[in-house]
């Protein structure tokens, strides 16, 4: 395999694990509203189960209220029955065909409990990245046993390789502390 596709192989691995970090803690509740906190939830609804975003609008029309509209009327018991068992800690208000969501604040248990969640998905999004740079070196060390590049060119991508993944924990890190920030702000 070419050295040069064996990188942007490697920075393709680690920017999925970025991305799936940046996914999970969009839904980590943080006291302000956000779609992503419910869109995910799986709602029985016409003899299967669907996302709840492929069955209603969820808006947010202020900081601390979600509101959810249901495509059709006769799903709303479904939607508010799935939001009570899903367990994120907001109790669901219907009124008529739409669905409220106030989001209560956060005590500073409840805080420190989310740091500590976006702390393990921090650490697991690192070892996604180390294994992308392992899975590179590997490579590497590959083509470089097939002949495909010297030895010094071995040495030269993995030290690319290598900052690569340094820049990667580093922007996972700031992330972190960013998030992290943002819950513990009362």
């Amino acid at each position: 395999m070419d050295p040069d596709e064996i990188m942007m192989n490697t920075e393709e691995g680690m920017e999925k694990a970025a991305g799936y970090m940046a996914h999970e803690f969009s839904t980590v509740r943080t006291g302000k509203a956000s779609p992503a906190l419910v869109e995910g939830i799986e709602v029985e609804a016409y003899g299967s189960m669907m996302k709840l975003k492929q069955l209603a609008l969820i808006s947010s029309p202020e900081p601390r209220l979600l509101v959810i509209s249901p495509f059709d009327a006769s799903t709303v018991q479904a939607i508010e029955k799935a939001i009570k068992e899903s367990n994120i800690g907001i109790q669901p208000s219907v009124d008529g065909k739409i669905i409220r969501l106030p989001i209560p604040a956060l005590s500073e248990e409840r805080r420190r409990d989310l740091v500590k969640t976006l702390k393990n998905i921090s650490e697991e999004t690192r070892v996604r990245i180390r294994s992308a740079r392992r899975e590179g070196m590997d490579a590497l060390k590959k083509a470089q046993k097939d002949g495909g590049i010297t030895e010094d060119d071995l040495g030269s991508y993995e030290k690319d390789v290598q900052k690569l993944t340094d820049d990667f924990v580093k922007k996972v890190d700031e992330v972190f502390a960013a998030k992290e920030a943002d819950i513990m702000k009362v």
